[in-house]
């Protein structure tokens, strides 16, 4: 690999640095802590500083010392790591974990800010670069659309940048490898209630109401055929009713049953027709058994798309680092990222790290496989200094003199 040797000479530092992090996690829009530590860390490497950007987040800004030139791809780009935590128990012991009962870092987040303000520190200390580059780090994006919330405060209006970046480790990647390719590469976050209302009556006597919950296994069973026989085979969508509620005793009809589920999409056209044939097949299915329904469908995250220069530009520079064969395409993942709304302002790239079977955890993990969003997961530290010297690597390609 093709490391830069002054971050690889600050990886313990940093490493401790992620560490401190993780033992100190903060759920979305709570990240004061971790908002404080990074506008210090940057106002010791000698960054301006701008902070409370949707709610906690914070950017610097970094200039270059060179001259611009029209050949370059771009006048200022951005660079995007998360900051939040997410609320669920850590199963590790070791001397890192969650200091927090109910809160940990599952997701790597800790490692993306590290990541970045160890390039942030070696672009301080070496600006061999024109234009400028915009560290963005921002809050809640598990679930709270801190990307969204930074945007609404002006951050493209402030930071006037020409494309932007993030960077999101991914457990069973090998160590030393990336993924990066044009396109949706990460869904749609949906999420539906329905209330089928009927009429309750003794369970002896089912012909006095209408029951609620043959009319939700129908409905359940009809939203199924939306995604086999509405949609175009070739079009990705998945409809899961994960939640269904009803009654409260064994000889009692209940007189409504909630449901409720999530929708992923790769596009918003398949996101339409899906949820236009669920609201249509909830309200006629109900009507059908003389019953009636409240239907609401929440958008939250829009697929992650990555524009095809820019993926191929990340493509380039990564091969730099790890070597061309070491830079994959991406899998896309029904999973969504709020850095979606990003790239839905600006061009630009999701990329997906190696970070390894989880071999890299020490003595006291939780026994668990070192999945995103898993009570045993842990970043790997050995990732910091490939991440950083990556994202070295695209601001002086990007930023060229």
């Amino acid at each position: 690999m093709n490391l830069i040797d002054a971050i690889q000479a600050q990886a313990a530092e940093m490493a401790s640095l992620r560490r401190d992090i993780h033992a100190h996690p903060e759920l979305c829009y709570q990240e004061e802590r971790t908002a404080a530590l990074v506008s210090e860390q940057l106002k010791g490497y000698g960054i301006e500083v701008h902070t409370g950007l949707g709610v906690t987040g914070v950017v610097g800004v970094i200039k270059g010392n060179l001259p611009a030139t029209a050949q370059a791809p771009y006048q200022a780009i951005g660079l995007r790591a998360d900051m939040d935590a997410l609320p669920m128990q850590e199963s590790n012991t070791f001397a890192h974990a969650s200091q927090h009962s109910g809160k940990m870092h599952a997701c790597g987040h800790d490692g993306h800010t590290a990541m970045l303000l160890a390039a942030c520190r070696h672009l301080s200390q070496h600006r061999d670069f024109a234009g400028t580059v915009y560290a963005i780090f921002q809050p809640a994006e598990e679930g709270g659309g801190g990307a969204r919330e930074m945007i609404k405060d002006g951050l493209f209006e402030r930071f006037p940048m020409d494309a932007v970046y993030a960077m999101h480790n991914w457990p069973g990647m090998a160590l030393g490898t990336f993924a990066v390719s044009p396109g949706p590469v990460m869904a749609s976050s949906n999420e539906f209630k329905i209330v089928v209302r009927g009429k309750g009556a003794h369970a002896a006597m089912p012909h006095m109401g209408v029951d609620p919950v043959p009319v939700a296994a129908a409905m359940i069973q009809a939203f199924q055929t939306i995604i086999t026989r509405n949609k175009k085979p070739v079009d990705a969508g998945v409809i899961s009713v994960t939640m269904l509620h009803a009654g409260e005793a064994t000889n009692v009809i209940p007189n409504s049953c909630d449901m409720r589920g999530t929708v992923r999409t790769f596009t918003l056209e398949v996101l339409d027709l899906i949820e236009d044939r669920m609201r249509e097949v909830a309200q006629h299915t109900a009507a059908a058994f003389g019953a009636q329904c409240d239907f609401e469908f929440v958008r939250n995250y829009p697929p992650t798309i990555n524009t095809p220069a820019e993926a191929a530009f990340a493509k380039q520079v990564l091969a730099q680092v790890v070597g061309e064969a070491q830079v994959g395409e991406q899998e896309p993942t029904m999973g969504a990222e709020d850095f979606a709304y990003m790239l839905q302002a600006k061009p630009g790239a999701y990329i997906f790290a190696g970070n390894g079977e989880g071999d890299h955890r020490v003595i006291g993990h939780g026994g668990g496989p070192c999945t995103l969003h898993n009570p045993s997961y842990d970043f790997n530290d050995h990732l910091i200094p490939i991440g950083a010297s990556a994202w070295v690597k695209l601001v002086h390609a990007a930023l060229p003199a």
